[in-house]
């Protein structure tokens, strides 16, 4: 059972930068993958990035080259740097640990934290 604690959002004036942290209690840490989920008003949750226990990163196409994902095994503690922010941006954001499926995809397990909001508003 894992875990989860998101830090670091905030008031953002558009193309302002973010860095969010998540601090995850897990069994062992560098065995899991690892994802950044959004909520916007009214939106269904999305998956904006993940990263597996290897180190290989995958982006929404809306936050390619903008946002970028990593992790400290040694701090238990994944990051979500983001750069060049929109007001599309604005949500609440969620951190999750979970496998790479057989088909390279990100599967999260349900349980999540209680999120840190991010907005970006002139």
């Amino acid at each position: 059972q894992a875990q989860l604690a998101e830090s670091g959002g905030g008031l953002v004036q558009p193309g302002g930068s973010l860095r969010l942290s998540c601090e995850v209690s897990l069994g062992i840490f560098s065995a899991y993958a690892l994802a950044w989920y959004r909520q916007a008003p009214g939106k269904q949750r999305e998956l904006v990035a993940s990263i597996s226990h290897r180190g290989a990163t995958a982006y929404v196409d809306s936050v390619k080259g903008r946002f970028t994902i990593s992790r400290d095994n040694g701090k238990n503690t994944f990051y979500l740097q983001m750069d060049a922010l929109r007001p599309e941006d604005t949500a609440v954001y969620y951190c999750n640990a979970g496998q790479t499926g057989a088909d390279g995809n990100y599967v999260g397990m349900n349980e999540w934290g209680k999120g840190t909001l991010v907005t970006v508003s002139s």
